[in-house]
């Protein structure tokens, strides 16, 4: 008998006493394991190195329309790459403004821009009580945004759709909501696609506060972990068959394609809103950096090429996703105890665990010598209401380290739910 649910008293001892050996065995080796987020490996970032010589003295520092990318100017970026991204988002170039390397920044920009000067509109900042609807379980650094700029964040419960649009419907009734956060292909952490309905319905929003956006970012839009991609719909066309073309502000980069430390980050949107955040930026840059965005137009000259150089990143990361998803099920799909996603493609892995015991499995991983993502990470204000899911990122570590990573993990979760039957 394996399921813990109907053992013994004398059946859940036994089995305690040999899961708290083996998880002694594991603290004793003082290992130092971190699967607490989604960076990539060495290995993954050494596919881009090449790029470091394609600029360069004999190559030259001119883009294609022949501006020197060594010197000032070009406010949204290089048309060059702005064409590759509207190609890969399925918008226009004239959509597209490309940045830096952090498309979190451009969200961070966007959301003070909204708060000083509106979005069209009046500034949020005006609005008492505002608000803003988070997709449960969700990307902690969104989430952290709008608690910094006042918001009271509002939870969405999610299931393999989407989120419940039933109530986005209906919460977005209220004036005060200016805004939902979307992570719509390989979501963080649940690794879901949003269906094409959930993306019909999110366009075709009728919100009651007339500058109500909806922040879309599709930083997994190319990150398959298998052959076929999951469909997502476009949510701009949508949004404009709606008649709500100024509704989304599109989101995406290339922090886990290249380097996330000198990525190209890109913000899009319908022209109209394109030419309000503009107008904000004349004031904060005089342009990205050139250098980079001239290197990465090199290198990926059409989507194409960026979809091939993602199924060499899927070669790498798919034995890493592999190896926990094994360990799970072999541990613990007869227990009883927890449940799991199976991603097909995105950075991490959603962990379920009985309500009360994702933080003391947290725990007992870290006195093991493991760091996860905090409990409760991925809720608002860091507070799961059932304490019951862990975000797991399998990218950094070598598969040697995420197996061991791995069978601790499982440990601690039969271990947390063997004392709580236990009562110990």
């Amino acid at each position: 008998m394996s399921d813990y649910k109907k053992m013994s008293v004398e059946q859940l001892e036994a089995e305690f006493g040999a899961v708290k050996a083996e998880y002694d065995a594991f603290c004793d080796l003082k290992l130092s394991l971190d699967m607490s987020r989604g960076k990539p490996g060495f290995e993954n970032t050494d596919l881009s190195n090449e790029m470091f010589d394609l600029v360069n003295k004999d190559k030259g520092f001119k883009n294609i329309a022949g501006v020197d990318c060594r010197n000032y100017g070009g406010l949204d970026g290089l048309p060059e790459i702005k064409k590759l991204f509207a190609d890969l988002l399925e918008l226009e170039p004239s959509q597209i403004i490309a940045g830096g390397n952090s498309s979190l920044n451009m969200m961070f920009d966007t959301i003070a821009q909204a708060m000083t000067h509106g979005l069209g509109a009046e500034p949020w900042s005006k609005t008492e009580n505002r608000k803003f609807l988070c997709p449960v379980p969700g990307y902690d650094r969104h989430f952290a945004i709008t608690e910094y700029f006042g918001f009271e964040l509002v939870s969405v419960n999610t299931d393999e759709n989407g989120p419940d649009m039933d109530e986005v419907e209906r919460l977005v009734k209220d004036p005060s909501v200016k805004g939902i956060w979307c992570v719509p292909k390989y979501s963080n952490p649940e690794g879901t696609t949003y269906s094409d309905e959930v993306v019909r319905r999110m366009a075709n929003l009728k919100p009651a506060a007339a500058d109500f956006k909806i922040f879309w970012d599709n930083a997994y839009c190319i990150h398959d972990l298998y052959d076929e991609s999951d469909s997502l719909l476009n949510i701009y066309d949508e949004c404009v068959k709606a008649g709500n073309p100024d509704m989304p502000i599109i989101f995406t980069s290339t922090s886990k394609v290249t380097f996330p430390g000198a990525g190209v980050a890109v913000e899009a949107a319908s022209e109209k809103m394109v030419a309000i955040l503009k107008k904000r930026m004349q004031f904060q840059t005089i342009g990205p950096n050139k250098i980079n965005q001239l290197r990465h137009a090199r290198m990926f000259a059409s989507v194409d090429d960026l979809k091939a150089h993602m199924k060499k990143h899927a070669d790498l990361l798919r034995p890493k996703f592999e190896a926990v998803l094994n360990e799970l099920e072999n541990q613990l799909s007869d227990k009883n105890i927890a449940r799991w996603t199976k991603p097909r493609g995105g950075y991490f892995i959603s962990l379920y665990v009985n309500d009360g015991l994702a933080s003391r499995v947290a725990k007992l991983c870290a006195d093991a010598g493991m760091i996860l993502t905090p409990a409760g990470a991925t809720y608002p204000y860091g507070k799961d209401p059932k304490d019951a899911n862990l975000r797991i990122a399998p990218s950094f570590p070598t598969v040697e380290e995420i197996e061991k990573a791995s069978k601790l993990l499982c440990l601690a979760v039969r271990y947390a739910s063997l004392e709580k039957l236990l009562n110990k």
